[in-house]
């Protein structure tokens, strides 16, 4: 798994002359879910890695929910960018709308694992993205991530793609997602949270696809009886300044918030893939940041909870992939040949 170690913690130099500059007395940060969710700890770190890094010159304070923009929170690139809300711990999926290479994540049955994550974030995919945002004025900082997106339903275990066949699926606000379970026979639809548990427990609607750091905390079990580990599609987070704001930070401020990006990041990581990838994550968080997960094994946990938990072998996996083979090739001229092609070269190397 490729993640870029934390990167020491130093005194920050130009904060000697950082009280002749002009701070903001409180940066709000949004992000679109609640404290309790693991995207919601990492934001909560960054705000407290970032005092900490600049000795309390720069107070940072997130705003959960979507609070900021009344649950707009498709509009967070835009109003990061015009300086309206200072800073974002963001998915991609949000940002999709304004930075359509974002999409690339977004293609069922591509990525598919971690170390491919890993290569696209860190290769020439995750630089051309980076620097798409920086040309309407966002600063990129660090890549976080809410996870692989898992399914889970009220009716029968899916394992295979016919299994999506007349399942009403409540799904996020982004055309490829209703491409996606349109191609596999199922019935997408998009709606809040509280309305679809609203729909679970009538059972006007279905299924649901989630990464784990949500469905722990929302309880998904009280509705759900099976979960299946797809990784059909993933989820990556950006910690992401105003550009025009964040170039007019002293260096040492910029530095101090870096580093703080990168720390939150890798925490935040670490949480979001305990206990799915080995031992990898929960080492990371034990050692270098002293801390233990409540849930370190999620299949245990569902299981525990009373959930079916199919995990899918390569030939299931293979199956689907062929099924959604011509989204993929649809969207490709959407999110730009040149960014899939990159991205293929990333997951190559």
């Amino acid at each position: 798994m490729l993640i870029t170690a934390v990167l020491p913690v130093f005194c920050i130099p130009a904060l000697s002359f950082a009280d002749k500059v002009k701070f903001k007395d409180e940066y709000k940060l949004t992000l679109n879910v609640a404290q309790s969710f693991y995207w919601g700890m990492g934001a909560a770190k960054f705000a407290d890695l970032v005092k900490e890094k600049t000795n309390g010159a720069i107070n940072l304070k997130p705003f959960y929910s979507s609070t900021l923009l009344k649950g707009a929170q498709l509009q967070t690139p835009q109003m990061v960018s015009r300086g309206i809300i200072d800073c974002a711990f963001e998915s991609t999926i949000n940002s999709s709308t304004v930075i359509p290479a974002m999409n690339i994540f977004s293609f069922p049955f591509f990525i598919n694992n971690f170390e491919n994550l890993d290569k696209i974030e860190n290769g020439e995919t995750g630089k051309a993205i980076f620097a798409k945002m920086e040309k309407i004025g966002l600063k990129p900082l660090a890549w976080a991530e809410n996870g692989f997106r898992q399914i889970t339903n009220g009716k029968k275990a899916i394992e295979k793609p016919d299994d999506l066949k007349g399942l009403r699926v409540r799904v996020v606000g982004s055309l490829i997602f209703i491409d996606t379970f349109r191609q596999l026979g199922a019935d997408p639809v998009n709606m809040n949270w509280g309305d679809a548990i609203t729909s679970f427990q009538e059972g006007v609607v279905d299924a649901q696809e989630n990464p784990v750091g949500v469905l722990i905390p929302v309880q998904i079990y009280q509705y759900h009886k099976y979960v299946t580990l797809w990784n059909y599609l993933a989820d990556p987070l950006i910690i992401y300044w105003n550009k025009e704001q964040w170039e007019a930070f002293p260096a040492g401020i910029k530095e101090a918030i870096q580093n703080a990006a990168n720390e939150a990041a890798r925490f935040e990581k670490a949480i979001a893939r305990a206990g799915l990838d080995g031992e990898k994550s929960l080492k990371i968080l034990k050692d270098e940041f002293n801390y233990t997960m409540e849930v370190p094994d999620p299949v245990k946990f569902f299981q525990e909870k009373g959930m079916t938990v199919s995990s899918l072998s390569e030939a299931q996996m293979k199956a689907f992939e062929e099924a959604e083979k011509p989204v993929r090739e649809k969207w490709t001229s959407q999110v730009g040949k040149d960014i899939y092609d990159t991205a293929v070269a990333d997951m190559a190397r």
